[in-house]
């Protein structure tokens, strides 16, 4: 029998539906969604998803990123980073694992850093 605290939380704490725009700044503790438009500050100690229509512009800063969206801004995770077909990335990451997808469109530096 495995330990519960090895299974991943997929709770989502935040989610910015589609069709929203938020400006600001999210601290988060656990996992932020983002389906709509966001700009401002993100920082979580858990996973952002963005979705396909998600519109992200800042730098993210988790423990897990995975986008299908358009991200300006840079992508700092400290665990793994996974673009999607659908996502498009105007910035740099740094993560110590990275799955890119077929289809992603990505102008920026990549840095994998375990």
């Amino acid at each position: 029998m495995q330990n519960m605290n090895e299974f991943e939380d997929f709770s989502v704490n935040t989610i910015i539906g589609e069709g929203t725009e938020f400006y600001g700044e999210f601290k988060v503790a656990g996992l932020i969604r983002i389906d709509g438009k966001f700009r401002g500050v993100l920082q979580t100690d858990g996973k952002v998803i963005i979705g396909k229509s998600g519109i992200v512009e800042t730098d993210v800063r988790a423990k897990s990123v995975v986008a299908g969206g358009e991200i300006r801004g840079n992508i700092y995770a400290t665990e793994r980073v996974v673009l999607l077909s659908t996502c498009k990335l105007f910035g740099d990451v740094i993560t110590p694992k990275l799955l890119i997808e077929e289809g992603v469109l990505f102008e920026g530096k990549c840095t994998v850093n375990p």
